[in-house]
């Protein structure tokens, strides 16, 4: 098949509209659900060894916050480069080089022998995880048109919640039985020998296949211009806000569930990253897979589907997030965990979809690594601010106040579908 003209002359593996209808479509989603599941088994590995790390190396909860918050940062201020990047360059190429560099970083963990050891390590793998997300989600939607769109992105953010409880469960079992360093050899080296697959059997296609927009292949603006573009979107910029909001519960989640667990109900550290993951992620896949499957029947009804159901998510997700910080009894805690994963995978599943509903096709890796930067830049934080409120009131509390913030997330995005589907019918 002769090459799309404004494809630049480096790119290879180019395929073709029909290819990108098959099921070869499905597969790419598989291939990139492996990569997501290391990506996120790699960054939560760390948070169940966090009580080993505390007393082998004497650290206080700011210091164990702060090797979180190393890798927030760092990946939120590489992840603005990494859209623009994959806007322009072939994204097959960051999708595998990200996963082998993160997974020799994950490996290079296993060495450390001081706190700053840890600083540097979270912080470069935040570097190298940033150039997942961008290129990934845009190849996926040169995959999967409005039809299937998202669905695709759903079963891919399924990954997500099975690299958490892999990360958290395995990471916890291997330190209780092997040392802190044995989860990193395990998941550095599976990333390594998954990016050589990859390298062979994934296909990059041709920019806007999917929306019959092949004049999008590359943004003709400079990469400051496709900046303000975006941020000229005012949905983009609800949307932001409100993935602000999302993912300074999760990072909070994430990083102290696991020791809650553990200093409060006593639990070994095997259970403590199983119970602290496992509940929550598992009904977040159902969430994630319902909620992919909705929103597609939804965004054909209304203009605002996809967000609409994002903000039933984030609203039905506040009596549960109250209820984990605020509980004694661990039936009740398994409980508040399973709702609020399900209504989170709502939310969730549309994260990226949503966006692509509302920037132009060649400006989507551009708005993805933009709005995730400033989603983790904003929610970055979390681990410490929270641990710094947990030392007056406790981490119960503390967990069980993150309700607010997900009522407000919830309130801001039901006000800016009212929005969008107000202006889309003046539009039309």
């Amino acid at each position: 098949m002769p090459q799309h003209p404004a494809m630049p002359p480096a790119l290879d593996y180019a395929v073709s509209r029909d290819r990108a209808s098959t099921v070869y479509a499905w597969c790419v989603v598989g291939m990139l659900w492996s990569a997501c599941l290391l990506n996120y088994a790699d960054r939560q590995a760390i948070f169940s060894v966090f009580p080993l790390l505390k007393s082998q190396l004497k650290l206080s909860d700011i210091q164990l916050g702060k090797i979180g918050v190393a890798f927030n940062w760092a990946y939120a201020a590489a992840l603005p480069f990494a859209g623009l990047i994959a806007d322009r360059l072939p994204r097959k190429r960051l999708i595998v080089g990200g996963l082998i560099f993160w997974s020799l970083v994950t490996l290079a963990t296993a060495f450390s022998t001081r706190y700053w050891h840890l600083i540097v390590f979270r912080a470069v793998q935040g570097l190298g995880e940033a150039f997942y997300f961008p290129a990934s989600m845009s190849l996926i939607s040169d995959y999967h048109g409005p039809a299937t769109r998202s669905r695709a992105m759903s079963l891919h953010q399924s990954s997500v919640y099975a690299g958490t409880i892999a990360g958290g469960t395995v990471a916890g079992m291997f330190a209780q039985f092997f040392g802190w360093r044995s989860g990193f050899y395990f998941f550095g080296s599976l990333g390594v020998a998954l990016g050589l697959v990859l390298l062979a059997a994934l296909a990059e296609p041709i920019r806007g296949t999917a929306d019959l927009d092949e004049s999008a292949s590359i943004p003709s603006s400079s990469a400051w211009k496709s900046v303000v573009q975006v941020l000229q979107i005012p949905m983009v910029n609800a949307l932001i806000a409100v993935f602000i909001c999302a993912n300074f519960v999760a990072l909070v989640m994430l990083t102290w569930l696991p020791s809650f667990l553990h200093d409060k109900f006593h639990m070994s550290l095997s259970m403590a990253g199983f119970n602290s993951t496992a509940w929550l992620q598992a009904a977040s896949v159902l969430g994630v897979l319902s909620g992919g499957v909705a929103a597609d029947r939804l965004a054909r009804r209304r203009p605002g589907g996809r967000m609409a159901t994002q903000a039933i998510g984030l609203l039905a997700g506040v009596p549960f997030l109250a209820l984990t910080g605020s509980t004694l009894s661990i039936p009740v805690l398994v409980g508040a965990l399973i709702g609020f994963g399900l209504f989170k995978g709502l939310y969730d599943a549309n994260i990226w979809a949503s966006l692509y509903d509302v920037v132009p096709v060649q400006l989507r890796a551009t708005a993805v690594g933009l709005m995730n930067s400033i989603g983790w830049l904003g929610g970055g934080a979390a681990p410490v601010i929270v641990a710094v409120l947990a030392s007056h009131i406790g981490m119960g509390s503390s967990l069980a106040a993150t309700a607010l913030i997900y009522l407000f997330a919830g309130l801001l995005l039901t006000a800016g579908v009212r929005y969008f589907n107000r202006s889309t019918r003046l539009k039309n």
